[in-house]
């Protein structure tokens, strides 16, 4: 069958797993040009190892990736890597809501959880929590049917300086959480100008809408 139309094998690993997952992250808020170097910096693992293992999602369907081109997910990559992302975000809300971990301290231990639990265990953290739209840094839970809803944003390094909601705050550093939290920047905050004493790096991993527009879209 010919990539991209068959149906998505039922498991993975987690190197396999974490390679589409961070393929639809770097594209879920920002449409940038995925090159296999940009995923092995990403996943810290060399670019060999990153051309291999593209070679082998586009093999299964996964991936596409032509010649000088974007690596970009098929339907069936997506859905798979929906799933993972759905496992991540519940993992991150159910950690803080449930068991009291500070928003920098969930991203590595969901990391780790979303390889090993059940479908039927997310499914059931999803019920209990209330079926929450967004994890606790602002990025959309997509549904159990794989529907994910992406606000109406802009990065506040490219917003005009005007009254904003902060959407969502990127969850890569755990420092630049705890310095939003020190000013209150957190998800449905607003902010009243850009100049927050942010570089111009943490400007860049937050982003806002105007305040309009509620940050839950």
């Amino acid at each position: 069958m010919a990539p991209g139309t068959h149906a998505p094998e039922a498991e993975f690993s987690p190197s396999e797993e974490n390679y589409l997952k961070v393929v639809y992250g770097l594209r879920e808020w920002d449409q940038q040009k995925i090159t296999t170097g940009r995923l092995a910096a990403k996943l810290g693992v060399s670019p060999a190892s990153a051309t291999t293992m593209v070679a082998k999602l586009v093999s299964r369907g996964l991936l596409n990736h032509p010649p000088y081109g974007s690596v970009s997910l098929t339907d069936a990559g997506r859905e798979v890597a929906l799933k993972i992302v759905r496992r991540h975000r519940l993992i991150e809300t159910f950690l803080v809501d449930q068991l009291g971990y500070a928003w920098d301290e969930i991203h590595d231990e969901a990391e780790v959880l979303e390889h090993t639990v059940s479908e039927r265990f997310i499914n059931r953290i999803d019920a209990l929590l209330g079926h929450p739209v967004n994890d606790p840094h602002g990025d959309p839970i997509p549904t159990a049917d794989g529907e994910s809803r992406i606000p109406d944003a802009t990065r506040l390094d490219r917003a005009p300086e005007a009254a904003a909601v902060v959407v969502r705050i990127s969850d890569v550093d755990p420092s630049l959480l705890r310095t939003c939290a020190a000013k209150g920047i957190v998800p449905g905050a607003t902010l009243d100008t850009r100049r927050h004493g942010l570089t111009d790096d943490d400007a860049a991993a937050i982003w806002v809408a105007p305040t309009a527009v509620r940050a839950d879209g």
